[in-house]
């Protein structure tokens, strides 16, 4: 069996499922997903019962309830593999399958040579009358000419938890950089359709730049959020071309249509987009939601941020944390521009002012602050440029950076004496200071699922107070 079990947004469950049914009817394996209604973020994803998705036909062949024991299945990852090596690892291991979760998966298997496309798997997939409707609604639209999609995903990444995750942000195109992408289209002689998650943004947009929304052409028929995100995506997928960051609602409508899934860094160089975006915060900031516009001046910064100098940084940043001064980044991209300069008493006094904040507020580690600090993403650790100006303020003897330094070394690396031996340095300095009491009672073994035996082991030790 090959199983999609993702539990996140709408998308997300649509593109595992997809990948893992394209997988199976290839190499002859069931196919067969999971499906529960609760999200982790209601405010901004809304997924609905699986009964309400899909035809009782299709649930009752694959649907594996909303959950199962996933220490039954293997995990598919991004090592090339084939039909032969998928049946070879069946016969040898006792297991019930694979986990298809991975959304680039299907990037390692060859069948013959070939990668696996997926454009016809989705019309395989069993849908509820409702949500074919949508579809089929979608579908029967008449555009008025040449159409790009332009979606602009918001949502949790630039106004909820996510926002202060930079592994993150490459899901979303700025919405200050929209007007310049749709003045850009239509010198080419194409027309845009804006699909997005804040109707205020869109309607704004609209009215500066004449591009159209999936209300001009009947989402306000589908007053259920579910069945307009299916229309929307269908539509979207009409496009000739789809401008998006790395959203998985606009990879969905890629894969229904055939059409091009694009970044925006194809229209624009980075300091190009970084350049457009301060120029219409600069004109225009007030047009725009508070968390809208400080995400712009967050994307203009990490588009340049290798390019300019410490003062520039603070300029760009400080004007995003002062719309939104709960977001934790600007205040560690800013301590960070100040340990550069050796400004070691300026970076300092910022780290102690929201750590001492954070603690008092909730007394537990880690605190929201030194996880974002410490997030990793695929490509590495989403502030890893920044780790060698903490380590030095660390080695210039400030506590607080010392601690930050501690929390790195344990929950970014995973080095358990180092960060000892840091955190040991904070106490020195401090004795009574009872944040860095708490940070040194959390460094322990860390253990994961793929961990071995031996470390598993060896937290229980550790957390039953044995040392080895």
């Amino acid at each position: 069996m090959i199983a999609a079990t993702r539990d996140d947004g709408l998308g997300g469950r649509l593109l595992a499922m997809v990948n893992a049914k394209a997988l199976a009817d290839a190499t002859g394996h069931r196919f067969g997903f999971t499906w529960k209604r609760a999200v982790s973020d209601k405010t901004f994803h809304i997924v609905d019962t699986v009964d309400n998705i899909f035809n009782p036909d299709f649930i009752e062949k694959h649907w594996l309830g909303e959950k199962i024991r996933e220490t039954n299945l293997a995990v598919l990852k991004k090592n090339k593999f084939t039909r032969a090596s998928l049946n070879a690892s069946a016969r040898r291991s006792y297991f019930r399958g694979w986990l298809c979760n991975d959304f680039n998966v299907l990037e390692s298997f060859r069948d013959n040579g070939k990668p696996l496309a997926t454009s016809e798997t989705i019309r395989t997939i069993g849908f509820a009358e409702s949500v074919q409707h949508a579809l089929r609604t979608a579908e029967s639209c008449h555009f008025p000419g040449q159409m790009v999609g332009l979606h602009l995903r918001s949502g949790d990444i630039v106004r909820g938890k996510y926002r202060s995750m930079l592994n993150f942000n490459g899901k979303v195109i700025p919405s200050t950089l929209a007007k310049a992408i749709i003045a850009e289209l239509a010198s080419q002689g194409m027309a845009t359709l804006l699909v997005g998650q804040d109707r205020a943004t869109l309607d704004y947009l609209r009215s500066q730049t004449g591009a159209l929304l999936t209300d001009d052409f009947g989402a306000n028929e589908f007053e259920d959020q579910t069945l307009r995100a299916f229309f929307e995506m269908a539509l979207l997928a009409r496009c000739q071309r789809i401008y998006a960051g790395s959203s998985v609602f606009a990879s969905v409508a890629s894969v229904m249509g055939g059409s091009p899934h694009i970044k925006a860094t194809k229209l624009f160089s980075p300091p190009r987009a970084a350049q457009l975006m301060l120029g219409e915060l600069a004109q225009n900031h007030a047009d725009y939601h508070p968390r809208e516009a400080a995400f712009g001046y967050l994307s203009a910064f990490l588009a340049i941020e290798d390019e300019i100098s410490p003062v520039r940084a603070r300029e760009i940043l400080g004007k995003g944390y002062a719309l939104d001064p709960e977001n934790d980044v600007y205040a560690l991209k800013i301590v960070a521009s100040y340990f550069r300069e050796k400004d070691y008493a300026a970076g300092e006094a910022i780290l102690k002012s929201r750590m001492t904040a954070q603690f008092e507020a909730r007394p537990k580690v880690p605190l929201p602050m030194l996880l974002a600090l410490s997030r990793k993403t695929v490509h590495g650790h989403a502030m890893g440029k920044d780790f060698a100006s903490y380590f030095a303020a660390a080695r210039a003897g400030h506590p607080y950076a010392t601690a930050c330094s501690a929390h790195i070394l344990h929950d970014g690396f995973g080095e358990l004496k180092p960060a000892l031996e840091m955190i040991a340095r904070s106490q020195a300095a401090e004795p009574a200071n009872a944040l860095f009491r708490t940070i040194r009672r959390y460094i322990r073994p860390i253990a994961t699922r793929e961990s071995s035996p031996l470390l598993k082991a060896r937290l229980r030790l550790w957390k039953a107070g044995i040392r080895i």
